[in-house]
């Protein structure tokens, strides 16, 4: 397999205090690579090396199948980042930041200015100093600038922090564009799961510095048999009647009023049946399967 970007046994220490050890990630070729982990997990740390802002105390990055060193301007050429909140020049407009950066980047391109404002939406903002721009706009005029060069890999930490409901579906689906339609690769941080989840091909996992798992969605979807979620406000009772009524014992109450019934055996006409024999009454009962997020807090240990 040949990827795009890997890095390999990646550690780095600062101050005698270790942010991220032995970390080993691959990222395939058009494909968007979700990066996840708890807060302080070493996501930034990651990411700040692959896009060479940080060296590493230790190990190495591939790019485009070259070693990243110091010199590697050309490869850095073809990445376009967002690494924690974008900075820029605030008296500045939107516009004439983006053309700055298209010089910094030698990158002469008469309509990708006005491009990159259009797909984030800030054209009617272009011409205003970035001072007067929201933190919202501020992080899709961000993104405007990473995508601005057209580049060939994406590295995104936390995008969508900022961005309203809207916004946060307007980046999504731009992200699946660039990926899909213009073959551009993503490796994208962000802590709404469900955001990943609904855009991922693959997913790495980070606790404590090190990776702990990298999978891709479809195995994820594929490893648990679907289960029936069952709500009600008398989880006791409700536990009774699927053990003695209904000859059930593989079951978990994960809160207070919810309850996930593994056993293929039964049907929710069946439990539903059985708890209104008993007046139980049910706030909720269907079939679901294993989300990103259970995935997630059962890797990281969160959930307990």
């Amino acid at each position: 397999m040949t990827y795009i970007l890997q890095t390999n046994q990646l550690s780095k220490a600062i101050n005698g205090k270790q942010l991220i050890e032995d970390v080993n990630i691959h990222v395939k070729k058009g494909e968007i690579y979700g990066f996840l982990g708890p807060n302080g997990a070493g996501k930034t740390t990651v990411m700040k090396i692959i896009t060479n802002i940080w060296k590493p105390t230790t190990g190495t990055v591939e790019l485009f199948g070259e070693k990243l060193t110091p010199k590697s301007y050309d490869v850095l050429k073809r990445i376009g980042s967002i690494i924690e909140f974008p900075c820029f020049y605030e008296h500045m407009s939107g516009k004439e930041n983006l053309w700055l950066h298209c010089e910094y980047m030698g990158y002469y391109n008469p309509d990708s200015v006005d491009n990159a404002l259009g797909m984030l939406g800030l054209q009617d903002a272009a011409d205003q100093a970035v001072k007067s721009y929201s933190l919202g706009m501020k992080q899709r005029l961000g993104i405007a600038r990473a995508i601005l060069c057209r580049p060939e890999l994406l590295v995104l930490d936390e995008p969508v922090n900022g961005l309203d409901p809207a916004g946060i579906k307007q980046t999504r689906n731009l992200f699946k564009t660039l990926c899909t339609e213009y073959g551009i690769t993503i490796i994208i941080s962000s802590h709404i799961l469900s955001e990943i989840e609904s855009i991922a091909d693959t997913i790495g996992v980070i606790k404590r510095g090190h990776i702990v798992k990298e999978i891709s969605m479809k195995e994820i979807y594929g490893m648990d048999a679907p289960y029936i979620e069952l709500e009600t406000n008398d989880i006791k009772k409700t536990s009774y009647i699927l053990s003695e009524q209904l000859g059930l014992d593989n079951f978990k109450i994960t809160n207070n009023d919810s309850i996930r019934i593994y056993d293929g055996k039964t049907t929710t006409k069946n439990i539903s049946a059985a708890l209104a024999k008993y007046n139980v009454d049910i706030n909720f009962i269907g079939k679901k399967t294993e989300s990103l997020e259970d995935y997630f807090l059962k890797l990281t240990e969160e959930g307990k």
